[in-house]
């Protein structure tokens, strides 16, 4: 049995009722999500792109790589990834890649909901035109910080760096650069 509970613009939340293999019941709550992408955008002096940014869930001003939620389209699917990666990267930064490469996707928390999110690696970044710039939603006010590739994955494993998608991209980041180095 399913129960929708609320649907707001981006999170619908239920309450399952499932059978379990052995025929006992269980209830779940459940958060639905369209799903979101992930940014870990390295420049050419091997920096990477963090935004600071108030979260209320967390209550306070965590540091993150640039990410989004996938927008609906107007016949009710979901964005294409790799279009709001591309979207979500100059929002966050003012930056455009020339070279994009997804590195996987994962579910943010299982446990509880369906989000999956998609991480990319963006390089051959340039400056977006003033004129065409697109910016952060009217709600977000992020802080723009460039740091060394290993610093931000210092930051990661000190506990600065605290959410999961920013955790999981940095030392994904730190995988692909061990491995390009040693070749």
């Amino acid at each position: 049995d399913r129960k929708v509970l609320y649907r707001g613009k981006f999170l619908e939340f239920r309450v399952d009722t499932v059978e379990r293999a052995d025929g006992t019941r269980a209830i779940r709550d459940f958060a639905g999500h369209p799903g979101a992408v992930a940014i870990v955008a390295l420049d050419a002096e091997g920096r990477v792109a963090l935004v600071r940014q108030w979260r209320l869930a967390a209550d306070d001003a965590l540091l993150e790589i640039p990410a989004g939620g996938l927008d609906p389209t107007a016949d009710g699917s979901k964005e294409d990834p790799d279009l709001a990666a591309r979207r979500e990267l100059e929002e966050e930064t003012g930056m455009r890649a020339g070279s994009w490469r997804k590195l996987g996707a994962f579910y943010s928390a299982p446990g509880f909901t369906d989000e999956l999110m998609h991480l990319y690696l963006a390089t051959d970044l340039t400056p977006a035109s003033a004129d065409g710039r697109l910016g952060p939603d009217e709600d977000e006010r992020l802080i723009l910080e460039w740091r060394p590739w290993r610093d931000a994955v210092a930051a990661a494993e000190d506990g600065e760096i605290r959410d999961a998608k920013s955790v999981v991209g940095l030392f994904w980041l730190a995988r692909v650069m061990d491995a390009e180095q040693a070749r």
